[in-house]
């Protein structure tokens, strides 16, 4: 009886633990998801609701005001593809200049490689902040400022991607190398044709890493562009601040909505893109 009994607890147990731990999960989840549906919510907000006391997590009533707001006050349509070019710019310069140095770091062996590489991860030390004006006046003097050549030359490469990158071409089998050197490739093409479509994963984990930096990055826009047509998003959001400090947040929430939605498109595009090229990376 007693083992019967004991039997019968078990799954009754296990149902309560599974059905605890979803709930921990699903409260878990919402507190991580709390903050967009703030944003989401309050995009679609008048503005008595906004500003009301006690705020409420739901619009009693649903309006659109906001979004049309932010393309009169803002010209909001230039900024989405000033993000664009720069984002998009500085993320194909970096993974063709990345990729590049990397491959020399990893599969060339040359004096004075380990000293490079140890320079360039050291400078991964030196904070942002440190350079910032130095660059400011080689681009003035340049005559770059308020021109995307100021805002994606600087960034054209980066020393995380290139120790990321490395990294992972020292994973790649050598002899995918040597048989390539074999049948007569230059260095080139084995970086082109065999060491580029098996680093594929890591390309496109750099590239959503590099674009999504880029593009949700508001100091550096601010300080290389004056003008409003060259704004960014972020930089063109903070336009909205009032002379008194006042902040439309209802205005603000839409211009944030609507700047998520090209990176979560993005992000679910190069998922599926990303899983292919995992389980069809390697010896063919």
């Amino acid at each position: 009886m007693t083992d019967i009994a004991l039997s019968r607890r078990r799954p009754t147990r296990l149902r309560v633990g599974r059905g605890l731990y979803f709930l921990a999960m699903l409260f878990v989840t919402l507190l991580i998801l709390l903050p967009i549906l703030i944003i989401v919510f309050t995009a679609f907000k008048p503005v008595a609701e906004v500003n009301a006391f006690p705020p409420s997590l739901v619009p009693g009533a649903w309006t659109l005001d906001n979004f049309e707001r932010i393309f009169t006050d803002l010209p909001f349509a230039r900024l989405i593809v000033n993000s664009f070019i720069f984002a998009g710019g500085v993320t194909i310069c970096a993974l063709v200049f990345d990729s590049l140095a990397a491959y020399v770091l990893a599969r060339i062996d040359f004096r004075g490689s380990r000293v490079l590489l140890v320079v360039i991860v050291a400078s991964l030390m030196i904070p942002f902040q440190a350079t910032l004006i130095p660059i400011y006046q080689l681009v003035s003097d340049f005559g770059w400022v308020n021109t995307f050549w100021g805002l994606i030359i600087p960034r054209a490469a980066d020393a995380f991607g290139i120790f990321f990158l490395r990294q992972f071409f020292l994973s790649l089998p050598r002899d995918l190398d040597n048989a390539a050197r074999i049948d007569g490739a230059s260095e080139f093409r084995i970086f082109r044709s065999v060491v580029l479509p098996n680093a594929v994963p890591a390309l496109l984990t750099l590239g959503i890493y590099t674009f999504v930096n880029n593009w949700n990055d508001l100091l550096w826009p601010l300080v290389f562009t004056t003008e409003q047509e060259m704004g960014t998003i972020t930089s063109g959001l903070t336009l909205l601040t009032g002379p008194s400090g006042i902040i439309p947040y209802g205005v603000m929430m839409a211009g944030s909505l609507i700047a998520v939605v090209p990176l979560a498109i993005m992000f679910l595009f190069v998922q599926r893109r990303f899983i292919e090229s995992v389980a069809s990376t390697g010896l063919k």
